[in-house]
C-alpha cells in the first residue's frame, strides 16, 4: 500500500513539474545577448567608478594625514 501511494505521489510530482515547465516562457537568443551586454557595461561602469573613488579617498587621507 506504501509503495502504491509513493509511486502515486511521484507521478503527480512529475505531472505537476511538467506543467510547470511548460508556463516558462524561454528568452530568445537576441534578448539574453542584450542583456548580457548591459550587465557587462553596467559592471564595467561600477568597477571605474569604484575605482576613482578609492583613488579620491585615498586622495584625501594621504593628503589628511600628512
Amino acid at each position: 500500500m506504501a509503495e502504491a501511494k509513493k509511486e502515486k505521489g511521484f507521478k503527480n510530482w512529475w505531472t505537476g513539474l511538467k506543467a510547470e515547465f511548460s508556463k516558462i516562457i524561454w528568452p530568445t537568443k537576441a534578448s539574453i545577448i542584450r542583456q548580457t551586454v548591459v550587465v557587462v557595461i553596467v559592471t564595467v561602469i561600477m568597477g571605474i567608478l569604484i575605482g576613482l573613488m578609492d583613488q579620491l579617498i585615498q586622495f584625501g587621507l594621504n593628503n589628511i594625514l600628512k
